[in-house]
């Protein structure tokens, strides 16, 4: 690149060319990004002028070297000064991150979680793509739309049924919030490998309350709850719940006992031992396995595609999930019953796991949580 070409880059182009040359220097002498070079670097992607390969670039120096803290909260910065963050007409609201990537080891029923806690009288809100890597599991935008749901709100719809005592709860897709993040969705999949989109990306928040906004997410490798923590405390939650749950989900096993990092009022996060039978789950299964007769797919020329229809084990997963809402006992029942234990006593709405899993499965078997459900 000639002189004259680099003095006529623009501050954004500018800020991509420092920010590579710090973080794509090797092992020995690559540079960490401050909070706000990484997030001007960032702004520079969700541009109409970024270029794809200086994109690709970043994200697997960023990758290679190990973001830091600073770097993750610049990403995740940037991506919230260009989505749209709507507050309801609600004091609180639950935020549901599961991951966007999906599940592909078994039957996320996490898609029906909203409903049950607006039954509880905690609006809810989660939210999602159609399909993204490296996982390319059933993501809950595929689940509701097997059950019949509107997957495609905008934010301020989403918000809105938020604050009807009837519904309570709204999925609301990353395509409408942030647009410009979505339109990245094909260059992650070239690049094959996870980037740090995977994990900011759950944190934006969408919609919050007037008064507080709570984060419930999941984990699977041991470093990220003090990142999840410490990203969530930054993009303003007041309390968070960051569960080691089933394939990085927000339903631990039911088998198994978990751990749970949690925090208020945006303090230290403290670290629990989950016990599935103190909530009275016993299971033989940590998730709720795949259903023997769904037929595999050809992927022997991909070993990173599902070997499964996901369509089809959406649409099982809608029916299992709607299933449990009409109180149907067994995995699905006990996962939505688990996580929402937890929700309730980080809430203050149980004084104890026990009691949040009572309340849970008198919900479920009232039906209040399935007419909550089709209503929304």
């Amino acid at each position: 690149m000639s002189v004259a070409s680099v003095t006529a880059l623009t501050p954004g182009q500018l800020a991509m060319r420092t920010s590579i040359q710090k973080v794509a220097t090797g092992p020995e002498y690559s540079k960490n990004l401050s909070l706000d070079e990484a997030r001007a670097a960032m702004a520079q992607v969700l541009s109409e002028s970024a270029d794809p390969v200086q994109t690709a670039v970043f994200f697997i120096a960023l990758r290679m070297k190990r973001e830091t803290d600073e770097e993750n909260k610049g990403v995740l910065r940037a991506i919230i000064d260009t989505a749209t963050i709507t507050t309801a007409a609600v004091d609180e609201v639950l935020d549901i991150g599961d991951p966007y990537d999906g599940h592909s080891r078994g039957l996320p029923v996490v898609a029906f979680l909203p409903a049950v806690m607006a039954a509880l009288g905690i609006p809810t809100t989660s939210h999602g793509v159609e399909i993204m890597g490296p996982k390319y599991g059933v993501t809950q935008r595929k689940v509701l739309r097997a059950a019949g749901k509107n997957v495609d709100f905008t934010p301020a719809q989403a918000a809105a049924r938020l604050a009807q005592a009837d519904v309570g709860w709204a999925y609301v897709d990353q395509s409408q919030f942030a647009p410009q993040l979505h339109s990245l969705t094909n260059l992650r999949a070239r690049m094959i490998k996870r980037q740090v989109l995977t994990t900011v990306e759950v944190l934006v928040g969408p919609i919050r309350g007037h008064k507080h906004t709570h984060l419930l997410t999941g984990y699977v490798h041991k470093a990220y709850p003090p990142i999840y923590s410490e990203l969530a405390r930054f993009a303003g939650f007041d309390s968070a719940m960051v569960v080691r749950g089933v394939e990085g989900g927000v339903i631990p096993s039911l088998q198994q006992s978990a751990k749970l990092y949690s925090y208020h009022d945006k303090g230290q996060e403290q670290e629990e031992e989950l016990d599935p039978k103190a909530l009275g789950i016993t299971q033989e299964s940590r998730a709720i396995p795949l259903p023997k007769d769904l037929v595999k797919t050809d992927s022997a020329t991909d070993a990173i595609v599902n070997p499964y229809d996901i369509d089809a084990v959406a649409q099982r997963t809608a029916e299992i999930g709607l299933a449990a809402l009409r109180g149907e006992a067994g995995p699905a029942r006990d996962s939505l019953v688990y996580s929402a234990a937890l929700c309730l006593r980080q809430l203050g709405h149980a004084k104890d796991l026990p009691t949040g899993a009572n309340m849970a499965r008198q919900i479920l078997d009232s039906g209040k949580a399935l007419a909550h459900f089709i209503a929304g």
